[in-house]
């Protein structure tokens, strides 16, 4: 999904894919991606946080760093 404002792709992607969706802020001079459901500072703490999207969010950010394999070029 690619949308030109935070809130227009929203909805959409969290429909599709809530909690494995990374989101990425292109035009930056750096590589910026987060969850899709935001921080959950009022899980913090508790033991009931769900670490799977912050796992699947940093493996996403580390294809991006490694770039294209030689296997889609």
């Amino acid at each position: 999904m690619l949308a030109l404002y935070h809130d227009q792709g929203l909805i959409a992607v969290k429909t599709a894919a809530f909690g494995t969706a990374t989101n990425w802020t292109l035009g930056l001079p750096i590589i910026r991606t987060s969850v899709d459901h935001g921080t959950a500072f009022a899980l913090a703490g508790t033991g009931r946080v769900d670490v799977g999207p912050l796992r699947n969010v940093v493996d996403t950010t580390l294809d991006l760093l490694a770039g294209p394999s030689r296997d889609t070029v």
